[in-house]
C-alpha cells in the first residue's frame, strides 16, 4: 500500500530518521507515519502506585509528542501522522503493527556508527517487511546502492528472496538517484585461498559464464557486476568500502530458535561489519 513506518530517533541517535525518512517517502512515493517509542522505569511512589504510574506515563508521552510535533512542524510535515507508544520492547510493537497495517518499509536510525544495538538485531530477526537501518558513518559518501544476491542457488525460496532483493534494490537506487551495483560471492574459505589450491580467477570467470543470462536479466552495466571469492562478510564489507556505497541491500532468512542463536545467520555476520545504510529484505518463509 506504499506506506512507510518511520521510527523516531532517540535523543542520542547520530542520524535523523524522521527527516531522512520523510525525504525517502517523497522520493519513493510512500505515505509516511512516524512512531515514537518511549519507556521509563519509575521509582518511589510512582513505582508502587498504579494511578501515579499512569499519570507519570501520560506526562512523559505528552512531552514526547509535543516535542516531535514541533519538529514535524519545522519540517513542514505537520500533516504526517504521529503515534507515541509506551513500550519497553520496541521491536514487538513495530514488527506486529507494521505487518498488520500493511506498511511496506520500516526506517530506523542506528544509534552508534560502529555497531547495532540489541533492538536493531531484534528488528532484523523479526520484521516481516523491508527494514532500512540508517547510519551516519562517514564512508557513506558514494553514489552507490550495492545489493548482494546468490546467483548459484537452486532453492526456490532463496531464489524468491533473490528476486525480492533485486526488486527492492532497483527501487531504492532509482528513488535515490544512486548507481546500482550487484555482488555475488563465491564462498571459498580463507584457508583454501591461503593454500593456493584453487585457480580463483578461473572460478570467477566460470561463474560469469554460467550465470551470464541471470546477470543480463538483472540489467546492470558490466562494470557494476561484481563476482568475488572468499568469506561473504569480509568480501562484501571490502567491496562496500571500495565503492563507498551509500546503501547496502541484503536478504535475510531470519533463522530463529536455539540453532539460529548459536550459529547465527550469514546475513548477521555480514551486517555486523557493514557501515552503509542497510536495507534488510526478509524472506517470505
Amino acid at each position: 500500500m506504499n506506506k512507510m513506518f518511520i521510527i523516531a530517533q532517540m535523543e542520542q541517535a547520530h542520524t535523523d530518521a524522521i527527516a531522512i525518512g520523510l525525504t525517502l517517502a517523497k522520493q519513493m512515493n510512500k505515505q509516511a507515519e512516524v512512531f515514537a517509542y518511549t519507556y521509563a522505569y519509575l521509582s518511589g511512589a510512582e513505582h508502587y502506585n498504579p494511578r501515579l504510574a499512569g499519570v507519570a506515563q501520560k506526562k512523559l508521552m505528552m512531552q514526547r509528542e509535543a516535542q516531535l510535533q514541533q519538529y514535524l512542524d519545522s519540517l513542514d510535515a505537520e500533516d504526517v501522522p504521529l503515534h507515541v507508544i509506551w513500550s519497553k520492547y520496541l521491536f514487538e510493537h513495530a514488527c506486529h503493527h507494521s505487518a498488520r497495517h500493511s506498511f511496506d518499509l520500516m526506517v530506523k536510525a542506528v544509534h552508534h556508527a560502529d555497531h547495532y544495538l540489541p533492538t536493531d538485531w531484534q528488528l532484523i530477526r523479526h520484521t516481516k517487511i523491508p527494514l532500512l537501518l540508517l547510519t551516519n558513518n562517514p564512508l557513506n559518501m558514494g553514489n552507490v546502492t550495492l545489493i548482494s544476491i546468490d546467483l548459484g542457488t537452486r532453492n526456490p525460496a532463496k531464489q524468491r528472496l533473490n528476486d525480492a532483493v533485486i526488486a527492492n534494490g532497483k527501487q531504492l537506487a532509482k528513488a535515490t538517484g544512486t548507481q546500482l551495483h550487484v555482488a555475488y560471492v563465491l564462498r571459498i574459505p580463507q584457508i583454501i585461498r591461503d593454500m593456493d589450491l584453487l585457480d580463483i580467477n578461473a572460478l570467477v570467470k566460470k561463474a560469469y559464464a554460467e550465470h551470464k543470462q541471470k546477470i543480463a536479466d538483472i540489467g546492470v552495466e558490466a562494470n557494476c557486476m561484481h563476482v568475488i571469492s572468499g568469506e561473504p562478510e569480509l568480501c562484501l564489507f571490502e567491496l562496500a568500502c571500495r565503492l563507498k556505497s551509500q546503501y547496502f541491500v541484503i536478504g535475510a532468512r531470519q533463522r530463529q530458535g536455539l540453532l539460529g542463536r548459536i550459529i547465527g545467520n550469514t546475513a548477521e555476520a555480514i551486517l555486523g561489519r557493514m557501515r552503509s545504510n542497510v536495507l534488510v529484505i526478509p524472506a517470505e518463509d
